[in-house]
C-alpha cells in the first residue's frame, strides 16, 4: 500500500475539473486503490476552508461529500514534530503529516513550494504519482 498525503491544490483541482490528473489522484486515495491517504486536522481544516471559498463556486453539498470521503478513506494522524522545510510556511502541515504517517509521497501541484524529498517522503506531481501507482498495480502480488 502506497502511503500518501495530498496537497490542497490537488483536492481543489479534483473538485473543479472532472477527468483531470488531480481527480485520478483523489480517486486513488478515496477508493483505496493501492493507496492509503493520510491527513491531519490542520489539513482537513484547510481542505474544507479552501473548498468552501465563494470564488471557487463549489456547491456546499459537494464540499461536504468530498470531506466525508476524505475522513472515511483517510487515516488521521497527529503530527508531533514541527517542520519548517517548505518554501511557504502554510505548506509545512503537509510535510508534518507525511513525517508522522511515514508517507511515501506528498502529491502537489506546486513542486516549487516543497523540497523534492523530505526524510523518506518524495514530493511529486499528480502525473508522477499516477505513474508510481500504475507501476505498483502492474507488479504481480
Amino acid at each position: 500500500m502506497i502511503r500518501v498525503v495530498i496537497d490542497t491544490n490537488i483536492v481543489v483541482s479534483a473538485m473543479l475539473r472532472s477527468g483531470g490528473l488531480p481527480e485520478v489522484v483523489f480517486n486513488f486515495a478515496i477508493h483505496r486503490q493501492g493507496v492509503q491517504l493520510y491527513y491531519s486536522e490542520p489539513i482537513a481544516e484547510e481542505y474544507a476552508e479552501v473548498l468552501s471559498r465563494a470564488r471557487l463556486d463549489i456547491h456546499p453539498k459537494k464540499v461536504k461529500q468530498a470531506m466525508a470521503k476524505i475522513r472515511e478513506a483517510g487515516s488521521l494522524v497527529i503530527p508531533t514534530v514541527a517542520v519548517t522545510a517548505a518554501m511557504k510556511p502554510d505548506e509545512n502541515i503537509f510535510l508534518e503529516c507525511a513525517q508522522e504517517a511515514e508517507a511515501d509521497y506528498v502529491v502537489t501541484g506546486n513542486l516549487k513550494d516543497f523540497p523534492r524529498v523530505w526524510l523518506k517522503t518524495q514530493v511529486v506531481s499528480a502525473r508522477e504519482f499516477i505513474a508510481v501507482v500504475a507501476e505498483a498495480q502492474s507488479e504481480p502480488s
